[in-house]
């Protein structure tokens, strides 16, 4: 092969930098590559007030061969005003239309918050909406109210906040599946985490390839750069919000028909070891997620009821979209799904729920024959009551052992790793990569990803709104990984499951503001911190009243913002789509939004008599302890209260176990000391096999060396926001 030396994979060529001009008829958005090597032209027309037309240019200019084209432009129109500057921007996020013109959204101002092995990260820092035509077509003063109404609506939907791209990076997908999975050619824009796919599908359609647009995730990023003890390593928490069944708190409640659960939340938890350049990056991973009980419920917010009932809708006596949840998940995470359930018990108006959830376990696990949902039940609230840190420490233990047997992801694989395949589902027919000479074996070898561990299940975590208890669950759980992590890595220090060390107080730190992010965009409002503050010792009047503070906002926006904020949700998404004639969507009644069977965009038919369908969300799994799937055809399907409220079930067989329990069904696999007596410290899970043998998860690493720590955020790595593009 040539003298020349391989192009590192980060530096393939992609779309950054983009200055958009108009003459009177057309747009012209010119793009560059980071490095300035090449540019690229889209042409829009401006003159068709109804119509999206696009033209792509196959050319790839030289910095002379466009300034030239720019002259010529600017000549060609010179009687129209020439060609002038309308802004600089980042990328397309889409194209929408209401009942007027096309509005085309780009990204003003960019932010970079990561890296992923050596993939850049952004976060959307500025939005701008700008009109296609030159001279839309005249509306009545209805419908020109109207499209103003709708614009406000798409506008409430927050860009600036929380959305996050890469150019060469499928942030979209885990790392395990980014690494692991070498499939080309799909269309990732489709995918579940993906907000903008709606907005991008025309450009998309049109143009057969993804080059001008970005997709954006919604939820959450926090990168930290970590010095413990002399040694660095990068800890990294995303948050994916599911745009499947996406609103808001009291009219996104459950499951849909297709299996889709209200407020599901993907969170991954990446530890990436410093290493010197040319060097392979040892990288190590955790997924767990939240999502909505999966059955069909539903509340009905109040102005006199700050805690409305509960109502179920029980039509589906066969739990089929509960089915299809778990089936779904099994597909996304592997064969083992093991759901903690944090629902209250007792007398509390959640305990319908809750044993409406091990009715569907049951009957879930009595149709199959292997690999049976484990599920744990433990009513957080009631335990920590007995106390913060023995409540904690149980969250641990069932962390703990859950990650013994869905194991995690590691490996090691070369910065820019997957660049080549993201730059090559850029386009759906062509490949862009002219691969022209062929590498040496060892290049190849340079070039691979060596992968040690996979995680084969997920650690499915809810509580009434997954939230609150959700977080400090999701928080226990990450803590107890860590600690596995930075093993794996030989990363030696202080014992990580700890939460009084500096580490474990960071790493709090990044789950308490993911909880907050969380909870403004489902709820309204900041989480609740009782159990956090609890934890750290500094629980006081001050937060107290914090908390009090924080439930009465969440009360107000839910009772007066949501429906309002559904409705940008259903337009950004794409499930109500405007059109003349047809009845506005504020005319529509609540669809609960919309929780129509098989219909994602609600329907004009009869809106004025419409009456929503109550949603059904999948039960979480209870799995009686020991319990025979078969014996489930023949029983009562009417729990027993002792069942119910006291233990864990699994007709698998390994075991788990609630606190204090005092169910008398206990079948001979789950051994005594597998029993919380009230310690909270035995052993929660039977001995079995694991393919995580390489490590143990009995040992902490021990407190070897001296402790310092010092943290350094994305902010002071990667400085402040871009907001203006170079002139192209």
């Amino acid at each position: 092969m040539g003298s020349e030396p391989r192009r590192k994979l980060v530096d393939l060529p992609v779309l950054h930098n983009f200055t958009l001009y108009r003459t009177q008829t057309n747009y012209y958005l010119i793009g560059r590559d980071k490095k300035q090597t090449f540019w690229r032209v889209l042409k829009i027309d401006r003159t068709d007030p109804t119509e999206l037309n696009l033209f792509e240019d196959p050319t790839r200019y030289t910095h002379d061969e466009i300034i030239q084209l720019k002259r010529w432009l600017s000549r060609g129109n010179e009687k129209y005003g020439g060609l002038r500057t309308e802004t600089t921007c980042y990328g397309i996020i889409g194209f929408v239309k209401f009942l007027g013109p096309y509005y085309m959204l780009v990204i003003k101002k960019r932010k970079k918050v990561g890296e992923i092995c050596g993939h850049s990260v952004y976060g959307v820092a500025e939005s701008q909406m700008i009109m296609i035509p030159n001279s839309p077509n005249e509306m009545t003063r209805a419908d020109s109210s109207s499209e103003l109404r709708y614009n406000k609506l798409l506008n409430m939907v927050n860009l600036s906040n929380n959305f996050y791209f890469s150019y060469t990076y499928h942030l979209m997908y885990s790392l395990q599946k980014n690494i692991s999975e070498t499939e080309r050619g799909k269309i990732h824009y489709e995918t579940m985490f993906v907000w903008n796919k709606y907005l991008t599908h025309g450009i998309r359609r049109k143009l057969q390839n993804t080059v001008w647009t970005v997709a954006l995730v919604y939820g959450f990023f926090q990168q930290t750069k970590c010095i413990v003890s002399d040694e660095e390593f990068i800890m990294t928490i995303i948050a994916r919000r599911s745009r499947h069944y996406a609103g808001t708190r009291y009219l996104r409640r459950g499951v849909n028909d297709e299996g889709s659960v209200a407020n599901e939340v993907e969170t991954e938890q990446i530890v990436t070891k410093e290493v010197a350049e040319g060097q392979k990056i040892p990288m190590t991973s955790v997924v767990q997620m939240r999502g909505s009980i999966p059955l069909f419920w539903s509340q009905k917010p109040s102005m006199f009821n700050p805690q409305p009932d509960i109502i179920l809708n029980n039509n589906d006596r066969n739990y089929v979209a509960t089915q299809h949840h778990f089936e779904n998940l099994k597909q996304r995470y592997g064969r083992l799904i093991i759901i903690l359930n944090l629902l209250k018990g007792g007398n509390h108006r959640e305990n319908n729920l809750r044993e409406e959830f091990q009715k569907a376990i049951w009957s879930i696990n009595g149709g199959i024959k292997d690999d049976y949902l484990l599920a744990i039940h433990f009513d957080l609230n009631e335990h920590y009551k007995s106390g913060a840190d023995r409540a904690f420490e149980s969250l641990c233990n069932y962390g703990k052992r859950a990650l013994k047997l869905i194991n995690l992801f590691f490996g090691e694989a070369p910065s820019g790793i997957g660049a080549d395949g993201v730059i090559n589902d850029l386009f759906f027919s062509r490949p862009i990569l002219n691969q022209d000479e062929e590498a040496t074996s060892s290049e190849q070898e340079a070039l691979k990803a060596d992968i040690f561990m996979l995680q084969t299940g997920v650690f499915r975590s809810n509580c009434i709104d997954c939230l609150d208890r959700t977080n400090v669950a999701q928080f226990a759980n990450g803590l107890v990984a860590l600690a596995h992590q930075l093993q794996i890595l030989g990363i030696r220090g202080p014992p990580v499951v700890d939460k009084n060390n500096p580490l474990a107080k960071k790493l709090m730190e990044v789950y308490v503001n993911m909880g907050d992010a969380i909870a403004i965009q489902y709820a309204g409002s900041d989480a609740h911190i009782r159990m956090f503050s609890a934890l750290r010792g500094d629980w006081n009047m001050i937060k107290k009243n914090r908390d009090k503070i924080i439930a009465f906002r969440r009360y107000l926006y839910n009772t007066f913002q949501d429906s309002k904020k559904q409705n940008a949700i259903n337009v950004f998404l794409g499930k109500f789509k405007p059109q003349l004639g047809k009845p506005a969507l504020w005319e529509l009644h609540s669809d609960q939004q919309n929780t129509m069977r098989n219909s994602s965009v609600l329907d004009f038919k009869n809106a004025r008599n419409y009456r929503p369908k109550l949603s059904r969300s999948f039960s979480d799994n209870l799995i009686l302890e020991g319990l025979d799937p078969k014996e489930l055809l023949h029983e009562n399907p009417q729990a027993s209260r002792e069942g119910l409220n006291n233990s864990w079930e699994t007709t698998s067989e390994v075991g788990f176990d609630e606190a204090e329990s005092s169910s008398s069904r206990v079948h001979s696999v789950i051994r005594d000391e597998d029993h919380f007596g009230g310690t909270g410290s035995r052993q929660m899970f039977l001995d079995v096999g694991s393919t995580s043998d390489s490590f143990g998860f009995d040992d902490i690493p021990g407190f070897l060396h001296s402790y310092n720590a010092t943290f350094i955020t994305a902010e002071e790595m990667f400085g402040r926001c871009s907001s203006t593009s170079s002139q192209t």
